[in-house]
């Protein structure tokens, strides 16, 4: 009966947890915003100690964080450290997909082919949250074969930190999304006709930094117009 409950319990906060993750990434709950427990346990007809224990997973993915006198609220957008952040992604990503390019398979390079036509087509469609989603399904198709699992979850771990940003930042710069789909097209090439590692490492790391170049040229833009 004990461990019953244990499990129970176990999944009443993962619950709790995958419920306020999701209404975090979908922009329900915004930056600064103060998370209420006793709401959230409200909707989610359960006590508050399963909420508590999300929260805390949530602090850790750094989704969540405590500010005194006002409890948990979500993190705030730091332009700065997302940046810095995809900088890391660039060099990891590069060496993955440099790895990956020695061991996948065919059936993985057809997956690449129509995740990125999925995007193409959610780009026409302006569901720029969904192409966020292929986006990130594209690179993890390629870097999980890279068989070295503590740079696969170096990835995961960085890529949590961006999920926030990531969702919208191409709606932030549409014109990126198209340049990224052409870059894509280009990686699957070069992994389709085996080029050597240096070129493919070189060429994902300057996609990443792409993404990069375009969030800055938006930030200096939204400057230019508030002055």
């Amino acid at each position: 009966m004990r461990q019953n409950n244990q499990n129970q319990s176990i999944s009443k906060t993962q619950y709790a947890y995958e419920y306020l993750r999701t209404q975090i990434l979908d922009g329900y709950y915004g930056p600064g915003q103060r998370i209420i427990i006793d709401q959230v346990a409200k909707e989610l007809v359960a006590s508050t100690i399963p909420v508590r224990e999300a929260i805390r997973q949530l602090e850790v993915d750094g989704l969540i964080q405590y500010k005194p006198y006002s409890g948990a609220i979500v993190s705030v957008i730091n332009e700065i450290e997302y940046i810095e952040t995809l900088s890391v992604v660039a060099v990891l990503d590069g060496y993955a997909t440099a790895l990956s390019s020695q061991n996948i398979k065919e059936s993985h390079i057809e997956k690449l082919k129509e995740l990125n036509k999925q995007m193409e087509d959610a780009l026409h469609q302006f569901e720029f949250e969904q192409f966020g989603v292929l986006n990130r399904q594209f690179h993890a198709t390629i870097y999980q074969e890279c068989g070295n699992s503590f740079l696969q979850e170096e990835i995961r771990q960085a890529q949590l930190r961006l999920d926030r940003v990531r969702r919208s930042i191409f709606t932030f710069v549409p014109q990126r999304a198209r340049q990224s789909i052409e870059e894509h097209a280009k990686i699957i090439r070069l992994i389709e006709r085996k080029a050597p590692k240096a070129e493919i490492e070189e060429v994902v790391r300057q996609h990443r930094f792409n993404t990069i170049t375009a969030f800055k040229n938006r930030m200096i833009s939204g400057q230019n117009k508030n002055d």
